[in-house]
């Protein structure tokens, strides 16, 4: 679609949301000037589309009220915008519990564009090649994901049906704070009153919310966020963990994510804290950081870091002389 089209279709969504636009507001968002405002009204007009013209200083345009509008007008770019991001909320285990709802908007949305842009798409869509697959985590129902976010919009607190990981059921009164979409999953946090803490949980283990009457405000410096990714990484593993890291907190916090652990300033650098299923993969995660550390707590995790050094050693002198003086492997 050509430029002056897109700018045309642009000035009738400014129009779709109500009231009256000056022509001078119109030229600014659209980024031309007075007169082309008012010939891409004369085009609205000729696509039988009516917009009405107010003459004077203030003048400006506005729809015929009552007029509605076609239910989709996507530019070229629009279209792509939205297939791709249809595609790669499905990959990336945004789509709800119904399998065919992708499927489904795609279809819609092929249907009401014109011909041409929706056999390109089509093109896209078979041509298109992705490096990683669509993750298996279990995606939250539809019916879930808005309850919470309508909850959270209206300060409502809500009960929700709840299924540990333990399989323990249980009613929880909860006052959503933020939903969070992480490593595949949804989850929300907020207050629980049952435990009286802040709390996360995963929304595909949600059966079902409840509106309820209370009221409340969200904390002004919580970070759902931050919160949801902390909270992973305190999940009770086996093994609590304490690491001095030789480096600064900026360059700690730009290589570790949050759900790592927490980072802390120390004297000599940054702490560490968190807790770990396996130390030997929590030593190779120290080793390939490229820092040096120091193990605080666990011991067992320091034996593991020597051990690690040992089979880093014998991998290195593995194969570097070989009989008479010659290298191993090298040919001649």
């Amino acid at each position: 679609m050509t430029r002056p089209t897109a700018r045309v279709l642009a000035m009738l969504e400014l129009l779709q949301t109500g009231g009256q636009r000056t022509v001078g507001e119109l030229a600014d968002r659209l980024g031309v000037d007075e007169r082309t405002v008012r010939r891409y009204a004369e085009h609205l007009a000729d696509l039988g589309i009516p917009v009405q013209a107010q003459r004077g200083r203030y003048g400006g345009y506005r729809l015929l009220p009552g007029y509605k509008l076609p239910p989709l007008m996507l530019t070229d770019d629009e279209a792509v915008a939205v297939v791709l991001g249809l595609q790669a909320a499905e990959r990336a285990g945004l789509a709800t519990t119904a399998p065919a709802a992708t499927a489904s908007a795609l279809a819609k949305v092929s249907r009401v564009l014109p011909r041409a842009l929706s056999q390109r798409l089509d093109s896209l869509l078979a041509s298109a090649q992705f490096t990683s697959p669509a993750r298996a985590a279990a995606p939250a129902g539809a019916d879930t994901l808005l309850a919470l976010a309508a909850a959270a919009q209206a300060r409502r607190t809500v009960t929700v049906a709840y299924t540990a990981w333990d399989g323990r059921e249980s009613q929880r009164e909860l006052d959503v704070y933020g939903l969070v979409f992480h490593a595949g999953r949804w989850y929300v946090t907020g207050h629980d009153h049952g435990r009286d803490d802040v709390r996360t949980f995963r929304l595909d283990r949600i059966a079902s919310v409840a509106q309820g009457q209370g009221s409340y405000d969200v904390p002004a410096d919580f970070d759902a966020r931050t919160r949801v990714t902390s909270g992973i990484a305190e999940v009770r593993w086996a093994h609590e963990v304490r690491v001095l890291l030789r480096t600064t907190r900026a360059e700690a916090a730009e290589r570790l994510p949050p759900s790592v652990g927490r980072l802390s300033e120390h004297p000599d650098g940054v702490l560490l804290e968190t807790r770990a299923e396996r130390l030997d993969g929590m030593a190779r995660m120290l080793a390939g950081l490229g820092w040096d550390f120091e193990v605080l707590t666990p011991d067992a995790l320091r034996e593991e870091v020597l051990a690690l050094v040992d089979r880093l050693r014998a991998s290195a002198a593995r194969g570097t002389a070989g009989p008479a003086g010659t290298v191993s492997g090298a040919d001649g």
